[in-house]
């Protein structure tokens, strides 16, 4: 995630943590492999942080995926769709080659968020509107079906069986 030890990245931005009440409308999940170091709770089982890399560590089990936002995030989301049990979130940048490749082509389901997720900094405090709309993306049939019956406003859409 590009981030030093005190929570911002190195472009100087805060880390954006997915709202809690979003990830309990979610389920119950096994690994979150783009923790922050600090967080004020826990969004699964299991957390790896930039110390562990999540990218090059094992997964295992149903997987909560909010990767860094830039020119990362189709590496994190392709392998969410390798390890095929995982949620991701991201913005709904419907138009870029990352998305067509990693979503479109990949994914099981979607779900755009009605109105603009209100994101937290690491010390808890939650931050303005983000600057874009988001999704969820579910990747396998278990999570495809955990975004249809999740109680998000917005937009539920199976994309691939």
């Amino acid at each position: 995630m590009n981030v030093t030890f005190e929570g911002k990245t190195e472009t100087g931005k805060d880390e954006w943590l997915t709202p809690p009440e979003l990830i309990k409308a979610l389920g119950d999940f096994d690994l979150d492999p783009c923790s922050p170091i600090n967080r004020p709770w826990d969004t699964a089982k299991r957390h790896y942080t930039i110390k562990d890399d999540g990218l090059l560590m094992p997964w295992e089990g149903r997987v909560f995926c909010n990767p860094p936002y830039g020119n990362q995030t189709g590496k994190w989301l392709e392998k969410c769709a390798m390890h095929n049990n995982a949620i991701a979130l991201t913005f709904a940048r419907t138009e870029t080659r990352m998305f067509f490749r990693c979503v479109w082509e990949k994914a099981t389901a979607i779900l755009f968020v009605k109105g603009r997720i209100k994101f937290y900094h690491v010390t808890g405090e939650q931050s303005n509107s983000a600057g874009a709309p988001s999704v969820f993306i579910a990747y396998g049939q278990n999570n495809a079906e955990a975004l249809r019956r999740c109680d998000i406003d917005g937009k539920y859409l199976e994309i691939n069986k």
